[in-house]
């Protein structure tokens, strides 16, 4: 929630660069997991020092890569078409896992044109008109969700009850998933996105590819606005592969249900440990929406970062030549700390006003549920403050667990009484 009390050492001075040919010293990466939701040490020091880095992740070690972390260098590098995504298929790049996340035929790994065709396709899923169909829907099921919790009595693990069955019920209905079909699927998705062996990784995604497949020809033929019905349609008129279409079904299900699932954990996590900032909403529940977008903004979500891009030419950023053939990485949540961009970052103020956080990317691939995802946690979060007006923790914040070695940070368990 705070920066580290004693970040290490950057024998780089603050506000300065190395020059343009030089390359710096390599950091070793392990991404040991984190207490709670401190902020990583490692970009906190990149940050406020070095702010281009070199580093090596736990796979494909013998290979390195940049590090950007400031806010308009994270936003030249993720829009720059220099940096390409495509270029990641062909190429052995140090990472976080040993298996392939998402899939290459898909958005992941797409540059313009290519991309924007298919993101094209896919957005007419995620319109204004979508969202609102979507939220009486979601606040039915959270209102469901929290009338089981309630009566099963306080205390009560919210994992278990809301946040992780809510945002896999919401993503099921924005794909057209029957309610008797969705068993099992939060548990492969928990595998896909964590840092667990290949093998385990590409059984996951092979199930989880199945189950899509399955879902996508029993909608060929019928008309239908949700993104199941629109992929097929897709396919049916000949603008997607039906590979294209189950990638993109894919990546939607598995991130959409097990992001939300735990940011919006983390953001109860943080109102439960920090009572000024629940007294503050609960005096203005007006600003729920500021409140939950400042959340956004403040918690570390993920551990280290997401999928890299490949520079096809040499390319200046922030006074350091990025060479081509290179992987660069560019993280949003250092960038979202940039204290050259957002007034005292490191704390949570739910009245900032200025520049947009960049906690749903930026660029081509910009985070098309963004809409979604907010939503979800401002019916989360408000649910639980207007319903439980003494909701606190159970026990010592210590017992609350968080999950180990998985890309979304998020508590394994929170358990609530009221």
């Amino acid at each position: 929630m705070t920066p580290p009390s004693s970040p290490p050492h950057s024998s780089t001075p603050p506000d300065s660069g190395p020059p343009a040919d030089a390359r710096p010293a390599v950091h070793v990466w392990p991404l040991d997991d984190l207490p709670a939701l401190e902020f990583d040490p490692l970009l906190y020091e990149v940050l406020h020092g070095e702010r281009i880095a070199r580093i090596r992740l736990p796979y494909a070690d013998q290979h390195e890569a940049w590090l950007v972390t400031r806010y308009q260098d994270v936003k030249d590098v993720t829009s720059d078409p220099r940096f390409s995504r495509t270029e990641l298929v062909e190429r052995t790049v140090t990472g976080m896992s040993g298996h392939r996340v998402a899939s290459t035929v898909g958005l992941n790994y797409a540059d313009p044109p290519y991309h924007t065709h298919l993101r094209k396709i896919v957005q007419k899923a995620f319109t204004g008109q979508q969202m609102k169909r979507l939220r009486p829907l979601a606040q039915e099921t959270c209102d469901s969700f929290l009338d089981t919790m309630e009566r099963q009595g306080s205390p009560a693990d919210l994992m278990e009850y809301l946040h992780a069955p809510m945002p896999l019920a919401v993503v099921c209905d924005l794909l057209g998933v029957p309610r008797a079909e969705r068993d099992g699927l939060l548990g492969w998705g928990d595998i896909i996105l964590s840092m667990t062996t290949p093998e385990a990784g590409n059984a996951a995604k092979a199930h989880v590819r199945e189950f899509i497949v399955t879902l996508l020809r029993s909608r060929r033929g019928a008309e239908s606005d949700d993104l199941g019905g629109v992929l097929a349609e897709a396919i049916d008129a000949g603008d997607i592969s039906e590979d294209e279409a189950v990638s993109l079904a894919t990546a939607i299900l598995v991130s959409g249900a097990h992001a939300v699932r735990y940011n919006s954990a983390n953001m109860v996590y943080m109102l439960l440990t920090r009572p000024d900032l629940m007294a503050r909403l609960r005096a203005h529940p007006d600003t729920l929406p500021q409140a939950v977008d400042e959340l956004i903004r403040h918690i570390p979500h993920r551990n280290g970062v997401g999928l890299p891009r490949i520079a096809t030419e040499d390319v200046e950023v922030g006074g350091v030549v990025i060479r081509a053939g290179e992987a660069v990485y560019a993280s949003y949540l250092a960038a979202n700390r940039d204290p050259e961009v957002f007034e005292d970052p490191d704390s949570v103020d739910f009245g900032r006003q200025g520049v947009a956080h960049l906690s749903f990317g930026h660029g081509p691939h910009h985070c098309m549920g963004a809409m979604l995802a907010r939503m979800e946690s401002e019916v989360m979060v408000g649910s639980l403050l207007a319903r439980f007006p003494d909701l606190r923790l159970a026990g010592p914040v210590a017992d609350t667990r968080f999950q180990s070695k998985g890309f979304i940070r998020g508590p394994q368990t929170l358990v609530v009484a009221w």
